[in-house]
């Protein structure tokens, strides 16, 4: 029903966009379409490895080490993953949830999401060149350890 309200909502708004100024309105659609354009292959390219990941792996497997009874390992593994492999927020909150469900436990997701948004093992050439070697280890170093943080919290959050 949320859905429904939502779409509704956002077809009203650009009615109103389109009778206040055409032109603007068409703009705008343009820009939406170019920057789904642009997102579009790193969302198919998600969609495609989180079909590989569910397909290769059980429920079963994927709960044994990122599941709830891995305790702090899973943790670890999750934080490893995540800290390198390169993956956008908005890509990232759909393949926990479908992590989640089958089987992964909060803080190992928690702490996979954390890093995976936060620590960048694969953009530290690039951040390295910019900001420098020792803000770059600083920055990765104090992401990661927070990771751990969020876990702790989110697993007494959700115990």
């Amino acid at each position: 029903m949320q859905n429904y309200i939502f779409y509704a909502i956002a077809i009203t708004l650009l009615l109103l966009a389109f009778i206040k100024d055409k032109k603007k309105a068409k703009m705008s659609l343009l820009k939406a379409w170019k920057s789904l354009e642009n997102i579009l292959p790193q969302m198919l390219a998600m969609i495609i490895l989180v079909g590989l990941v569910l397909a290769l792996f059980s429920p079963e497997t994927i709960s044994k080490v990122i599941g709830d009874s891995s305790g702090w390992l899973g943790v670890i593994i999750a934080a490893v993953i995540g800290s390198v492999t390169l993956m956008p927020a908005f890509v990232a909150f759909p393949l926990a949830a479908m992590l989640l469900k089958s089987g992964a436990g909060h803080m190992q997701l928690s702490a996979f999401v954390s890093t995976l948004t936060m620590v960048g093992l694969i953009t530290f050439p690039l951040e390295n060149k910019f900001f420098g070697k020792k803000f770059a280890i600083i920055r990765n170093t104090l992401a990661f350890g927070f990771a751990f943080l969020v876990a702790l919290a989110i697993g007494k959050a959700v115990a």
